[in-house]
């Protein structure tokens, strides 16, 4: 009887010195705002969550910079795993991104902050993309014209390259991701002369009555080129109910579904799509795997390019039916 209950705690004591299966890693994926565009890649957080693993939740500022940052701070405070953020202002944001990497595993989507401590970025090129959206203008317009671009803000580095790619594009520039000309005011070009850059931050009111103030200031207008996920629904709002649906072409980026449906009804000429999800799927994987100490997923350069499309009207239901399926949304 004594030998039997020996027995029992030597194995009641191995098997508590035994590795425990450890908890799932928690991770966080923070966006720059809220949009249709953020929901995609929300998809993407929850289709890897459950593949790798791990608890993801997927965060949305509202309120610009200082609710970004009042974010990064709570989930500092709860010890979150891993975080990916798409930085709103990333030069004004760098002891704030710090901060977060040194006490979790950082990540940038969207949005670089090559100037963080952040271990890589997931995403496009956006100066390459921006050129890509300039290439759908010269499509739009062969012989050249008068255009005006609509983003959020320009405090974003991606918003910043996309327009400085789309302006090189234009003027037949060489190819310079440094170059950076003034954020407003005429840039003119032997076909196309980009007339002004207008900003919303994030207020969609705001993003058409940009729309309907250059076409009431600029009645020579030919094309508008929106570089935000819903600037190019707005400005098609905005067109339609000037009565002026292709006298202006409209240029987007982005794949909400206005944008796509405006494409198949022939309203706007093209977009030049991302793809948030795999933001959110491959965030969360990395994440997952760098919370269980495996940095074999970072990827080479710090980089992990995502490739961006050029959605037109010959491609724009194929396009839209592989969202679907990856959203769950047919």
């Amino acid at each position: 009887m004594k030998m039997s209950f020996l027995l029992l705690a030597l194995i009641f004591v191995a098997c508590s010195d035994a590795p425990q299966p450890a908890a799932n890693p928690q991770i966080a994926f923070v966006t720059n705002g809220v949009g249709p565009f953020w929901t995609i890649a929300a998809k993407g957080v929850e289709a890897a969550a459950a593949e790798f693993a791990a608890d993801a939740e997927v965060q949305m500022p509202g309120e610009g910079v200082a609710d970004q940052k009042r974010i990064v701070q709570a989930l500092l405070a709860r010890g979150i795993d891993g975080m990916a953020i798409s930085p709103i202002d990333p030069d004004n944001q760098t002891n704030l991104l710090n901060e977060a990497a040194a006490h979790t595993n950082l990540l940038t989507h969207d949005s670089d902050a090559p100037k963080s401590n952040r271990l890589c970025f997931i995403g496009i090129d956006n100066y390459s993309a921006g050129r890509a959206c300039g290439a759908l203008v010269k499509e739009a317009l062969p012989d050249g014209g008068n255009i005006m671009i609509f983003v959020g803000r320009l405090e974003q580095l991606n918003a910043r390259q996309r327009r400085q790619g789309l302006i090189d594009e234009l003027l037949s520039r060489s190819f310079d991701p440094t170059r950076h000309d003034p954020n407003s005011g005429p840039i003119v070009g032997d076909q196309y002369t980009i007339l002004d850059t207008r900003t919303d931050q994030f207020d969609y009111a705001k993003a058409k009555a940009q729309v309907e103030d250059a076409m009431a200031k600029y009645p020579d207008l030919h094309g508008v080129v929106g570089l935000f996920a819903y600037n190019p629904p707005m400005c098609l709002e905005a067109i339609k109910e000037a009565g002026k649906t292709g006298q202006i072409q409209i240029i987007a980026f982005d794949e909400e579904a206005p944008t796509l449906q405006g494409i198949i009804d022939g309203h706007i000429y093209g977009t030049v799509v991302q793809n948030p999800y795999r933001y959110g799927y491959e965030s969360v994987r990395i994440l997952a795997a760098l919370a269980r100490g495996d940095r074999s997923v970072l990827p080479e350069g710090g980089v992990l390019d995502v490739p961006a499309r050029s959605i037109r009207r010959d491609n724009v239901e194929a396009f839209w039916d592989e969202l679907k399926t990856l959203t769950g949304t047919n």
